[in-house]
């Protein structure tokens, strides 16, 4: 790859047109590669599309060129580019009839189907077992996993400004761009500002404010109404590579990234981010993370994967490419990520997401801050679940044992009932309810809760509903209403009930 100077955007809309002419987006990608070889491209790997690409028609050698980075004739590119203008902006260079590809430009489809497109180093897509193998300092990648888990949790409500801090090549302040009235993208590497000018211009999205610096240092004051950020997270002996590595020790970039990013949130705003962080002996993980929650703050932090030192090193030694490279080093360099560890008195690395929201309650003192581990399925996009997850803690403070029997619920929208048990037993061992979208949890409840979600329809509170279920099992209604309360806690806390519409509990 180059670090020499990047194409201009000055003939983007041009570019853009004869892409989207040649069905040079990701459903175009689908039609005319075949399922197998698209997949096998986001794992970097090329023969499959190659293969598929043998004809000439302009989409086959935009693939060719842009993907799989490949010379291709004059002529070809001709057909398929205002070549002229691509080459004067330095989206491609051409010499002895031939004509290469300057950057990466991959087809990436919006949540709503839009066509966009994500401009990044040459190489430097993300994916495949061996990493990009790049050890470059100033490399600016493309869409990744980690990119695209980030853009499905954020939260989507139309806001007046979002800042997108360590931008990268622009995916969140592209998708920003789409519900934010101002977008401010900022990154320590300037090639990255470039890279996020050019995924911008190229998709047809607004302009963003661009802004070199560390952390919130270049937005100063300013408050946002969200932050997204998917940081340098990788906790490394070092700062070897901008891209992945924090330059803090441990995982103070993170923490330091989630303790600041409150003061720079508007009331009701959201602050999302992806982050690492240690499992210290001696401490519990929830605890550490609790800690980084900035005060006026409410949070809700989710630890999707854990791994021990050992795999932790070899993930990221992979990732720049050290195990291919000369054993002696790559064995002096997995010491030195577990000697760090070490230090540090590490025995795993946790990876997860960051929601904040600042909120009048946190302020008052009562803030909810929710750490769980959940390292099962879950359905993308979350950004609805996220706002929802608010929602309901709001109305869970402000909600006593009295307040929840007075209230009316309702069963939450694809929530099934399953029974486990023997074949053919009279009674079921025991009941589970299941989410099949969001989170999609499921948790054990008792007869008495499953009935009880069962016949929730907004129409009854559920103290009745209680009396009822307390006459048809013979139970003394006193006492069912007094233990179940917490137990309808839960079930609203994690999705399965939901507070009627325009219902408002009174106390009885």
């Amino acid at each position: 790859m180059s670090k020499s100077s990047l194409p201009a955007p000055d003939h983007a809309a041009a570019l853009r047109e004869a892409l989207l002419a040649a069905d040079f987006t990701a459903d175009g990608l689908l039609d005319r590669l075949g399922a197998p070889a698209y997949a096998a491209l986001a794992r970097s790997e090329t023969v499959p599309a190659l293969r598929a690409t043998r004809g000439y028609t302009p989409l086959d050698t935009l693939v060719r060129l842009f993907l799989l980075q490949r010379p291709v004739a004059e002529e070809r590119a001709r057909a398929a580019l205002p070549l002229a203008e691509c080459v004067a902006d330095g989206w491609v260079s051409h010499a002895d009839g031939t004509v290469r590809a300057g950057v990466d430009v991959r087809p990436y489809g919006g949540p709503d189907g839009e066509d966009w497109f994500i401009v990044s180093d040459l190489g430097c897509a993300v994916g495949g077992a061996g990493g990009i193998g790049s050890r470059e300092e100033g490399v600016v990648l493309g869409v990744g996993g980690a990119s695209t888990t980030l853009a499905g949790i954020t939260v989507r409500a139309p806001v007046a400004s979002a800042l997108d801090l360590g931008t990268g090549s622009g995916i969140q302040a592209l998708h920003a761009a789409q519900h934010a009235s101002r977008v401010t993208a900022t990154d320590l590497n300037p090639r990255a500002l470039e890279f996020t000018r050019l995924t911008l211009a190229l998709s047809g999205a607004a302009p963003a404010d661009l802004r070199e610096g560390s952390l919130f240092e270049p937005v100063g004051s300013d408050t946002f109404d969200l932050i997204v950020s998917n940081p340098p997270f990788v906790i490394s002996p070092g700062a070897r590579l901008t891209y992945r590595d924090g330059g803090m020790g441990g995982d103070d970039l993170c923490r330091e990234l989630v303790q600041q990013s409150g003061a720079h949130l508007n009331e009701g705003g959201y602050a999302q981010f992806l982050a690492n962080w240690q499992h210290v002996e001696g401490e519990e993980w929830q605890d550490r993370l609790r800690s980084w929650v900035p005060y006026g703050c409410d949070a809700w932090i989710v630890q999707r994967e854990v791994q021990d030192v050992t795999q932790y090193a070899e993930l990221w030694l992979r990732d720049s490419g050290d195990h291919r490279g000369d054993p002696d080093r790559y064995t002096e360099r997995y010491e030195a990520w577990l000697d760090e560890f070490e230090a540090r008195g590490a025995t795993a690395l946790g990876f997860g997401w960051i929601t904040l929201r600042r909120s009048a309650a946190a302020e008052a003192g009562n803030p909810s801050i929710v750490v769980e581990e959940w390292p099962h399925a879950v359905r993308q996009p979350l950004g609805q679940a996220v706002q929802e997850h608010f929602a309901r803690q709001d109305y869970l403070r402000d909600q006593d044992d009295a307040a929840l029997l007075a209230g009316h619920f309702v069963l939450a929208a694809e929530v099934v009932q399953e029974q486990v048990g023997l074949p053919g037993a009279e009674d079921p061992e025991h009941v589970v309810l299941r989410q099949h979208h969001g989170m999609m949890r499921a948790t054990k409840v008792d007869a008495v809760a499953a009935g009880f979600a069962g016949v929730c329809d907004g129409s009854l509170p559920a103290g009745r509903i209680l009396d009822a279920i307390a006459q048809l099992m013979a139970e003394d209604p006193v006492l069912l209403r007094d233990r179940t309360p917490q137990a309808i806690r839960l079930l609203v806390e994690e999705g399965f009930l939901e507070p009627a519409p325009g219902t408002v509990p009174r106390g009885q």
